[in-house]
């Protein structure tokens, strides 16, 4: 087919940030909606729900979201490895992996589903949801759980037309979910008082639309490869895109898993602080914005300069997109460490979690300018797929510094929430270190296999 430049982009020519910043803002819009996804819940819930339901949301949102990373991970995959193709002028190859993505991710809905579904009580366990929201914590789960179909459908089809270097789509795909999901909370949960379950099948309701229409859409477009009913099937693509996915969802799921133990160790102190914690989760869901569409932006341009043999320009790209989110990350880390009660107050009207939400926020402002340097890293090491250090970095800094810390400062018999927040600036800290010493062992191996002896 003729390629269509509405549909797929070039990133190895031309001015680096300006093609870097025009793909990053329809990812970084797409990722706004999806996180108004759950903050819509939270603020409705707050408003309209009961008091448990704040932290039934919260708690809830933390296991039904490993699993959605996990997602978001694998297919991660998928994107590195459709922009390589492109990059090397494959394009015959980029429907087997399409192909083989939609017959992996087909097994792995039916297995997330089943999860969900029977193991909820035992993660709300795990997790010390407050009794009061222990129930409510279980039905928010079971009902995200059984529309997990929506949820990998839209990742997937995300991830290929990002990897095409098309990230207008997504934000097209996201901002119909979005606007379903608002009409549905506020059908569900204000009119029709549903409470913690109004907000999940609302969420569900809006992740159904969002991929019906997609496919509608993606029928129209002109794609700049062929995609038969013969390539879904276990092919040979299967195993290289997972061998990019999975060290990225490991990596995510151990991260996670230090962020659950982090929400079980604030759970333990009482229903104000899991609510105020909860809170100033959705707050951050927003701040992460920045540095995660760096990530994604950063792993599709890397991949297709790679493929084309462009490292310099690929590391000039890392270096840039450092740059640009440090510089947005001070002023969203001073409002946060200042005025965190009023990103806080959108959320609930009850002032004891206001307090304790922009406490929180306090202590993790640091992030918003640190997590920016580590995502670039990251989406350098992952558009040249090689995701090992990715994976170490996650765990070890989950593992040996943010879960150590946060519980250390849990334990004080003055414990708050601004000490437990510092932990995740203190991971990111070391991730920084790491990486840093990954990128110059990088840049020497490349010059010794690449450049020739004088």
């Amino acid at each position: 087919m003729a390629k269509n430049k509405g549909v797929s982009d070039d990133f190895t020519s031309g001015n680096i940030l300006q093609k870097l910043v025009k793909f990053m803002m329809p990812i970084l819009g797409a990722l706004v909606l999806q996180a108004m996804y759950g903050a819509v819940d939270m603020l409705v819930v707050g408003r309209y729900g009961t008091a448990a339901g704040i932290s039934a949301v919260a708690t809830g949102s933390n296991i039904v979201n490993l699993v959605t990373f996990l997602i978001s991970s694998l297919t991660m995959g998928v994107t590195v490895l459709i922009s390589r193709y492109l990059g090397e002028q494959k394009h015959e190859r980029i429907g087997a992996v399409i192909g083989g993505a939609i017959c992996f991710f087909i097994i792995f809905t039916i297995g997330g589903m089943v999860l969900l579904l029977v193991g909820s009580p035992v993660f709300a366990r795990w997790l010390n949801a407050p009794r009061e929201a222990f129930e409510l914590t279980n039905t928010y789960v079971r009902i995200c759980g059984v529309g997990l179909i929506f949820v990998v459908a839209y990742n997937v089809i995300s991830g290929i037309f990002r990897g095409l270097g098309n990230s207008k789509l997504p934000l097209v795909f996201v901002g119909i979910a979005c606007v379903v999901n608002i009409i549905g909370d506020l059908l569900f949960v204000a009119v029709f008082k549903m409470d913690v379950a109004g907000a999940a099948l609302a969420t569900v309701l809006a992740q159904a639309v969002s991929v019906v229409l997609s496919l509608v859409i993606i029928r129209r477009q002109n794609l700049p490869f062929a995609f038969r009913l013969s390539d879904i099937k276990f092919n040979k693509e299967v195993p290289v895109f997972l061998c990019l996915g999975i060290p990225l969802a490991l990596q995510e799921i151990l991260t996670n898993l230090s962020f659950l133990i982090l929400c079980s160790l604030i759970n333990n102190i009482g229903l104000e602080a899991s609510s105020g914690y909860g809170i100033a989760q959705k707050v951050i869901s927003f701040v992460m914005l920045i540095p995660s569409s760096l990530m994604q932006s950063m792993s599709a341009f890397v991949g297709q300069n790679v493929g084309a043999g462009k490292e310099d320009r690929a590391r000039k790209a890392m270096f840039a997109g450092m740059g640009l989110g440090a510089f947005i990350g001070v002023f969203i880390s001073v409002l946060t460490y200042f005025r965190g009660d009023i990103p806080a107050s959108l959320f609930t009207q009850d002032a004891a979690y206001i307090i304790r939400a922009a406490e929180y926020l306090k202590g993790f402002a640091p992030e918003a300018i640190l997590t920016c340097v580590v995502f670039s890293y990251i989406g350098f090491f992952n558009g040249h797929g090689n995701s090992m250090p990715v994976m170490f970095q996650g765990i070890t800094a989950s593992f040996l510094v943010r879960v150590p810390l946060s519980w250390w400062f849990s334990a004080q018999p003055d414990a708050d929430l601004f000490k437990i927040g510092l932990a995740v600036p203190g991971a990111s800290l070391y991730g920084i270190v790491f990486f840093t010493i990954c990128y110059i062992w990088h840049v020497n191996r490349y010059k010794k296999t690449h450049c020739p002896p004088k």
